[in-house]
């Protein structure tokens, strides 16, 4: 018979002893595992960093437990962990706000539209109410101070309440109220103001007067979508414009109707600073299907018709421009006017053969409107350019081209169509709202844009649906439907993030960065939503507290080396509101320093994991603005 080992297992070792001996090795263990701990932390005393649980327990990491047992790794905490205090950091109150309040004066700074700055410039052309922006860099004009909410500032009501009321806290001026009592444009009632949905040239009513509008061309078949409202005043048209799906980009100067814009926003209707002047409007060619003017003041025969000229570039296909007030229906308001009626024909004469220059069609005019169409494609006005020798065709600029682009009195050609073939439409038709939002955009289609193909296209919209509903399981307040209206995306690319939000009741101003390596604009227009050119080495043509939420994809890894973090920053938190939130998605890097900034800006923050787990170097930083406003005023005290 085979001999059997009789060396005892292991695991019997202690069974073989007896208990004396067991406490005696049990006590010699414990003694040098003890006297091994304390050698390695005497050995680490001259290290003033504190150790992390992965030095002091090398073989208890957690990630390693969860790689053996074959769970997924946890989620990446960054979070600090204090071992050990060799000395406490300041409180906060010790280091005080990095950048302080700027004074209660400042409330609605507009760095690019500031009026004392405006008046350096010429008028002609009204150039001093375009854009211009304070210098940066050492001894610049640029604020390094927080721009303060009024104080009594409070939460705007929730859309679509907010569409008739707004605080007057909020846009503490009454001048409207005064200089437009008689047309309804807005009433100041308590401790609130009352929009009435009024106007200049509709004094029934916004809601009637586009009635009016749709008895001459469809609104409701979808294949209007995108609107420009020139000198929109409180932005009543494109506030009821949105109740059938029509999304109105309106401006208006800042000007001496005071806050025109600002009401607007307040409302929770889209709207930016701007003018027509000497440059482009900083929009791509062929973005609206719809342009307006009500009595907007604008004078389109002037200057060898440059406005209308731009109007026609920012026009698609087969758009319509729609004008009402002084000329039009002159015959019965000429003496309400204060003109004569010689001057008023022949404006609208000289308006009339403008449009005929630009190969429009006046579809109607009925009562104090008029409606004209531009032509689906230039075939036949490149014929007639014989018979209309102004204004010629733009040989060079990009259509696409609006930040500080100067305006030119030429017309803007429209894309070839093949063979000549009257009935295509230029660069593409698009296909009627709501479709138009996933349709595949012609510019894409086209091939037009470099790198970007219809795979793209459709990736990067399901990407963005994973992203959204990421987003709002981290932001309860973007998950809560109606607690935020204004959104702003500052790095658009093809307006993913606003398509993933088309079912809420918000509105999103996609940005596409000047300095983006694609101009993609036009492609967020074509799918039926709306945005602006924009630097964010210069601040925005909008009012302070303009927007609910911000959200900022990749774009402190764009402009690196490009302007100082802290300037995007202070910018971000100027068109901020109160208790509004911001959405950074960048490397984890960028985002380490940038909520170092933030925390010293009165925010909440922390850095989350990206969607798709803790291993991707992206990750998100979510930050809350805290509420805070100035101090009372010494009267009040």
């Amino acid at each position: 018979m085979a001999k059997t080992c009789s060396c005892p297992h292991p695991l019997n070792y202690f069974a073989t002893r007896t208990n004396k001996s067991t406490l005696l090795f049990l006590t010699a263990t414990s003694f040098l595992c003890t006297l091994s701990y304390l050698a390695a932390l005497w050995r680490r005393s001259g290290d003033f960093s504190p150790a992390s649980p992965a030095t002091i327990f090398p073989c208890k990491t957690p990630v390693s437990v969860a790689a053996a047992a074959g769970d997924p790794a946890p989620p990446l905490d960054f979070a600090a962990n204090h071992y050990w205090d060799f000395q406490a950091p300041p409180s906060a109150a010790e280091r005080g706000p990095r950048f302080p309040p700027c004074g209660a004066n400042f409330s609605e700074y507009t760095p690019c539209e500031d009026v004392a700055r405006s008046l350096r410039f010429e008028r002609e052309m009204l150039v001093y109410r375009e854009r211009h922006c304070p210098e940066g860099g050492a001894g610049g004009e640029r604020l390094r101070c927080r721009v303060p909410a009024p104080y009594g500032y409070r939460r705007p009501f929730r859309w679509p309440e907010s569409r008739g009321t707004a605080w007057f806290a909020n846009v503490p001026h009454k001048e409207l109220t005064v200089e437009k009592r008689n047309q309804n444009w807005v009433k100041f009632e308590g401790h609130r103001f009352v929009f009435p949905g009024g106007g200049t040239m509709f004094p029934k009513g916004a809601d009637k007067y586009i009635e009016d509008i749709g008895k001459m061309i469809n609104l409701r078949d979808g294949s209007i979508r995108t609107a420009l409202d020139t000198g929109c005043g409180v932005a009543s048209w494109g506030a009821y414009l949105l109740s059938r799906n029509i999304l109105a980009m309106s401006f208006a100067p800042r000007d001496t109707h005071e806050a025109q814009v600002q009401f607007a926003l307040e409302r929770g209707v889209p709207a930016l600073i701007g003018v027509l002047a000497s440059n482009r409007i900083p929009y791509p060619s062929r973005a609206f299907d719809m342009a307006h003017c009500s009595r907007c003041l604008i004078p389109w025969s002037q200057y060898n018709g440059l406005y209308l000229i731009e109007i026609d570039r920012v026009l698609r296909p087969g758009g319509y421009w729609i004008l009402s007030g002084p000329p039009i229906n002159w015959e019965r308001h000429w003496k309400g006017w204060e003109r004569t009626s010689e001057d008023l024909k022949a404006e609208q004469t000289s308006i009339e053969t403008l449009a005929r220059s630009l190969c429009w069609k006046k579809l109607k005019q009925k009562e104090d409107i008029a409606i004209w169409q531009k032509p689906t494609n230039h075939v036949h006005c490149k014929i007639n350019r014989k018979v209309f020798k102004f204004p010629h065709f733009c040989q060079s600029q990009d259509p696409d081209m609006a930040w500080y682009t100067k305006m030119e009195a030429c017309l803007t050609p429209l894309p070839d169509v093949p063979d000549n073939n009257i009935k295509v439409v230029a660069g593409g038709g698009l296909a009627r709202w709501p479709e138009r939002l996933m349709s595949v955009p012609p510019r894409i289609s086209s091939g037009s844009l470099e790198g970007i193909t219809e795979k793209t296209f459709i990736e990067n919209t399901a990407a963005w649906k994973t992203r959204v509903l990421h987003y709002k399981s981290l932001d309860s307040q973007l998950a809560e439907l109606g607690r935020y209206r204004n959104l702003l995306d500052m790095n658009s690319y093809l307006g993913g993030f606003a398509a993933a939000l088309v079912d809420d009741p918000v509105w999103v101003m996609n940005i596409v960065p000047v300095e983006a390596r694609v101009n993609t604009l036009g492609v967020i227009y074509e799918r039926g939503l709306i945005g602006t050119y924009q630097s964010w080495c210069e601040a925005m043509s909008t009012y302070p507290r303009t927007y609910d939420l911000i959200h900022a994809d990749s774009v402190f890894t764009l402009y690196r080396d490009r302007c100082e973090m802290e300037d995007i920053l202070l910018e971000m938190d100027r068109i901020l509101r109160p208790e509004g939130s911001i959405i950074f998605r960048d490397d984890v890097d960028v985002l380490v320093k940038i909520k170092d900034a933030i925390d010293g800006m009165q925010y909440d923050s922390k850095i989350t994991d990206h969607e798709n787990g803790p291993l991707e170097r992206e990750k998100i930083l979510l930050a809350v603005k805290q509420y805070w406003t100035s101090p009372a005023p010494e009267s009040d005290q």
